[in-house]
């Protein structure tokens, strides 16, 4: 992850004092417009071993199956008596701090996560008994990553700062008013989007076990949050601008694969109409255009013969159709106070070369700045499993409504 990407991740956590207020709607009559809550949890975790390094296949000092984190949050909640409290009685949203060790500082690193995160119901079992869920999105510092002179064997992290990406599924168990006991799955993932190379990343599954307590709410908090909200579906229209850099890897017939010197940049337009089937979820169509630098130079190099140094490579500038690509996608997207977490799918039908013709996957978090503007960093995949680029922009959203 580069100093791009950061400066788009790292703002999320201020906007969220700010959007504490003005979210919560209002004159400021002395009524409560938040309530705070303060947690800490551990995760044990198992490492996937998805790259010869994890595997342990070379040297003696390599990492093994496991890894530990130990987590502390802060978070708040909207007041029963404002709109998104009763729209959204049960969303917790704020920052967290994670510490990580795989047990093998020498060579990974002992990096430490900062991330927003959201946690809500997913269903009520018994009046103190909940399913639950919470996502963290941010960025982990401290990585111990590849150096072909002193960190060679390290084939699976490229970058210091890293992205940092988890999805938990938990039991929330209110064993006494304000103080929730939690405990549950998830799974974790580590990447620089093609900053840097190599970027296999690092990816676990873990359980999770910690304490939450919450300042304020009780009985009158309970009675209001029963109260039944309308809703009335509607149509909402995002456009979005977004552009990243991406480092690019080739793969010659006969030869290794070369990491091309230099980043190419990337530049796209998302045109997504979304129905609002509920306060909670809207799910559309969306008209992708992407420009690539990158994008099928491998089938445009200029040396006569591939030379042993990479600094040494040249290319032909593709044309214009072999890095320009339009798709539609199908998306969905979860909609909660100040974060929306979109999804989607799609296909481009113009473009031209290997790079460009093929099924696309987007993952991305939108954060509310305004009713109708919200930032948007999001990851895109090819294929259903190969990294492509990060997607860091700003979007505006017509005929916006309630949130």
């Amino acid at each position: 992850m580069n100093k791009t990407t950061l400066k788009l991740i790292l703002p999320l956590l201020p906007l969220l004092s700010s959007a504490a207020h003005s979210h919560a709607g209002g004159k400021d009559n002395g009524a409560r417009k938040v309530i705070h809550t303060a947690g800490i949890d551990f995760r044990p975790a198992y490492l996937f071993p998805t790259n010869s390094f994890l595997k342990g296949t070379y040297g003696t000092e390599t990492p093994g199956k496991a890894s530990l984190s130990g987590h502390l949050k802060y978070g708040f909640k909207f007041a029963p008596d404002t709109y998104l409290g009763k729209r959204y009685p049960h969303a917790v949203q704020g920052i967290g701090i994670g510490y990580n060790t795989f047990f093998n500082p020498s060579e990974l690193g002992n990096p430490l996560a900062v991330y927003v995160f959201q946690t809500s119901r997913i269903a009520s079992l018994t009046q103190r008994l909940s399913l639950d869920y919470e996502w963290n999105f941010g960025a982990s510092f401290g990585w111990k990553k590849h150096d072909e002179n002193n960190n060679p064997l390290n084939t699976a992290v490229g970058s210091k700062i890293n992205a940092y990406m988890s999805l938990q599924l938990l039991l929330d168990w209110e064993v006494c008013e304000g103080t929730h006991l939690r405990a549950g799955i998830g799974a974790s993932h580590y990447s620089n989007g093609n900053t840097n190379y190599p970027n296999s990343g690092i990816n676990t599954m873990n359980g999770s076990i910690g304490i939450t307590r919450h300042f304020g709410g009780g009985t009158e908090e309970r009675r209001i949050h029963s109260a039944a909200q309308t809703f009335k579906p509607y149509i909402s229209y995002d456009l979005i601008a977004y552009g990243a850099t991406r480092k690019k890897g080739i793969f010659p017939e006969n030869s290794s694969p070369i990491v091309v010197p230099g980043s190419f940049a990337i530049a796209g337009l998302n045109f997504n109409p979304m129905y609002n089937f509920s306060k909670y979820f809207r799910a559309g169509l969306s008209l992708d255009a992407q420009y690539d630098e990158s994008a099928n130079i491998a089938d445009h190099i200029a040396n006569e013969y591939l030379p042993s140094d990479p600094n040494e490579i040249r290319f032909y500038r593709p044309p214009f159709i072999e890095q320009f690509s339009v798709g539609v996608s199908a998306r969905a997207e979860i909609v909660m106070p100040i974060f929306s977490i979109n999804f989607g799918i799609g296909r481009n039908f113009i473009g031209k070369g290997d790079d460009l013709r093929a099924f696309y996957q987007t993952l991305a978090l939108k954060t509310d700045i305004t009713k109708s503007l919200f930032l948007h960093v999001g990851y895109q995949l090819y294929k259903f499993k190969d990294p492509n680029n990060l997607m860091l922009g700003i979007g505006i959203r017509f005929n916006a409504q309630g949130k």
